[in-house]
């Protein structure tokens, strides 16, 4: 994965999640339940890295902001 840049963490209430799960649907599954409180941006796809086991996703919350409806 990337680094993750400072404005990412700027300031208080933004946070980058990193989601480490055994499979895709698993993962997405965590994004979608930190949506139902958070405003994230999210993403499409996970990665893997060959010989880690798993996959991983990475989400950017805005802990200020509440989810669209």
């Amino acid at each position: 994965m990337k680094p993750i840049n400072d404005g990412h963490v700027a300031e208080p209430g933004l946070a980058v999640v990193e989601v480490a799960a055994a499979d895709d649907e698993t993962a997405f599954a965590v994004q979608e339940l930190l949506a139902t409180r958070w405003a994230i941006a999210p993403t499409n796809r996970t990665t893997h890295e060959p010989g880690e086991p798993g996959v991983r996703l990475r989400c950017y919350l805005d802990m200020r902001q509440q989810p669209e409806a």
